[in-house]
């Protein structure tokens, strides 16, 4: 099913992101995570892509086992860092082949510590990929926005005017980076109705289950901690059970708040482990927790 239309037809919507193991093994012990998760019927799952192409073929196999097989929807990731555009045709022909009818276009992340050029004969922005792809395939289209403003942009409102550009170009919808604070989510959506930013935005959660981690991930993606969390964490530092049990009740108490807060559904960044978010979603889909009416004082952060 392509992503726009069960955005307009499904609630909850649940979706989660993987990424395709090194080896066959690792893909196998990643199938059996994914179809344990297929009870709790997600909207969708999406597998990551490696930069150079280093993943092209593990990610068309996952993706087309994963739709086929065990009968999920997909979304493939596409990156421009890396790739030539010959490069990028031959991995949509290969989704395509396969069946695939919806692509996350990203410009993707250089290594830590250096800046983003441009493969020669590739793409300098996402925006191009969408573009690309609007004119030559017919996938639904995803886009990546930033609640807290992409690292390398200069400010809110050049961030803003690029997100723009992904979504003129072509995108169907979007999907956020992860953040901790609700109320930057809420922000961020403002801005982009603000900006004329009509499409579907999906938040993205990564459940906290190691401290370090964590911090890492944070650290490139630019996304802050609140201070009451990372106090909580710190409080449970070198207890990987404790800082686990805060992270699932973190996050579901941060799905309750989007969800009663008007977000579509909530995207979770899996990290290919599924027990914080087998956690968090089946308790919320045991207590119909995302419907009107719910008690919003349960929420960690307000609209």
């Amino acid at each position: 099913m392509r992503i726009s239309e069960a955005l307009a037809t499904q609630r909850p919507f649940f979706s989660f992101e993987f990424f395709p193991p090194r080896d066959d093994e690792g893909s196998r012990r990643l199938l059996r995570t994914i179809a344990a998760l297929h009870a709790l019927r997600p909207a969708f799952v999406s597998i990551t892509y490696g930069a150079g192409g280093s993943t092209r073929a593990r990610t068309v196999a996952l993706a087309k086992e994963i739709q086929q097989q065990i009968g999920l929807t997909v979304v493939a990731h596409a990156t421009c860092i890396g790739a030539n555009r010959a490069e990028l045709r031959a991995l949509f022909d290969d989704l395509a082949r396969a069946g695939i009818e919806n692509v996350l276009a990203l410009r993707g992340d250089p290594p830590p510590g250096a800046p983003f050029e441009p493969t020669p004969g590739g793409f300098a922005y996402a925006s191009e990929l969408v573009a690309m792809l609007r004119r030559n395939y017919d996938f639904c289209i995803g886009a990546a926005c930033y609640p807290e403003k992409h690292p390398e942009a200069e400010s809110i409102e050049d961030d803003t005017a690029h997100l723009k550009q992904k979504v003129d170009a072509g995108a169907d919808f979007l999907v956020s980076q992860l953040f901790f604070d609700n109320a930057h989510f809420f922000e961020f959506e403002r801005r982009a109705r603000r900006a004329g930013i009509d499409l579907p935005i999906l938040p993205g959660l990564m459940p906290i289950t190691n401290f370090a981690q964590i911090q890492r991930f944070v650290a490139v993606c630019g996304a802050s901690i609140p201070p009451k969390l990372r106090v909580e964490m710190e409080s449970r530092k070198g207890d990987d059970k404790a800082v686990e049990d805060l992270g699932v009740a973190y996050a579901s108490m941060q799905v309750l708040g989007l969800l009663q807060g008007g977000a579509p559904g909530i995207h979770f960044y899996t990290l290919n482990r599924s027990p914080a978010t087998r956690a968090i979603v089946s308790s919320l889909l045991a207590a119909s927790a995302w419907r009107p009416g719910f008690e919003q004082s349960n929420a960690i952060t307000n609209r």
